[in-house]
């Protein structure tokens, strides 16, 4: 039997289902996986969310966590939700990230993103941007910049060059805007850099960091913040972007686009994003393998 990659639908009054049609549809798909799709496709207005499609995503996420404990599935790819209409329902994880790591039992996991020549890891993710300097720590860098570097290696890189960010304009321009960089990322930078099997480089001025990437420099950027690495990445890659979840036992990515209730049901949705997201499950389980 084929290994079975789980699809979850999302909020079924968001775009999810029609991208998922659409992905299942083509012929671009692995053809040494089975998919299996948990969660509601029809029976919700497109446009029009309510709570009881963000009950139904919340289903398909508790549903998908049982089948990837159980070993029924070895992946997921997972559909986009409204964390706020998770919230609203009593599901108060800040996102899917989160929700599969503390279903997994793990605490050791990152948001990466990944898509054209660009991959980004995130330090911290779904918290107010003020909040952020006070999160950031030298551990926190050092256990999430290793985490990236499993990832890209992983991929095939097998001597990552991973660039690390700095937080503020001109990566703090020798302390004069802003500290951080001494204080915390220089040090976490300078851990890292004992790795005897990846380069990393930094703290390194954000404005530029990105071309440099893509330009071919760098393999993966470890980011401070959310919209730093995720912002670069969807002007780079938003029709192949895919979001994986880095630290699990089990795959599991996403597109990187979110629920877009404003065109669901219009016919407008592209479905590169999840196809892209089916690809990479299957290219990350073929590796542990």
């Amino acid at each position: 039997m084929k290994p079975i990659i789980g699809i979850t639908t999302g909020d079924p009054a968001g775009i999810g289902p029609e991208v998922i049609r659409a992905a299942l549809a083509s012929r671009d798909l692995p053809g040494d996986f089975e998919f299996e799709v948990v969660g509601e496709m029809s029976g919700h207005k497109p446009g029009s969310p309510t709570a009881e499609s963000a009950r139904a995503a919340v289903d398909a996420l508790e549903t998908a966590a049982k089948n990837l404990h159980s070993g029924k599935w070895q992946g997921v790819v997972t559909g986009p939700v409204s964390k706020k209409g998770l919230h609203d329902v009593g599901c108060h994880f800040p996102g899917q990230t989160e929700f599969f790591a503390a279903r997994a039992g793990i605490e050791n996991y990152a948001m990466c993103l990944t898509g054209g020549g660009l991959t980004v890891a995130l330090v911290t993710a779904h918290v107010p941007l003020a909040d952020v300097a006070g999160l950031l720590d030298k551990a926190e860098i050092v256990r999430i910049g290793n985490l990236l570097e499993a990832f890209l290696k992983q991929c095939g890189c097998k001597e990552p060059r991973i660039a690390v960010a700095g937080l503020n304009p001109h990566a703090g321009e020798g302390g004069d805007i802003g500290t951080e960089e001494i204080t915390i990322i220089a040090p976490a930078v300078k851990e890292l850099e004992k790795s005897k099997d990846a380069v990393f480089s930094g703290p390194l001025p954000p404005d530029t960091i990105f071309q440099r990437a893509v330009a071919g420099e760098f393999d993966g950027v470890l980011c401070m913040y959310h919209d730093q690495g995720l912002i670069p990445l969807k002007l780079h890659a938003f029709d192949q972007g895919v979001n994986v979840t880095l630290g699990l036992p089990f795959v599991r990515t996403s597109p990187d686009h979110g629920t877009a209730f404003g065109i669901a049901g219009k016919g407008v949705a592209r479905s590169d994003s999840m196809q892209a997201a089916i690809h990479r499950a299957a290219m990350m389980l073929r590796s542990r393998r």
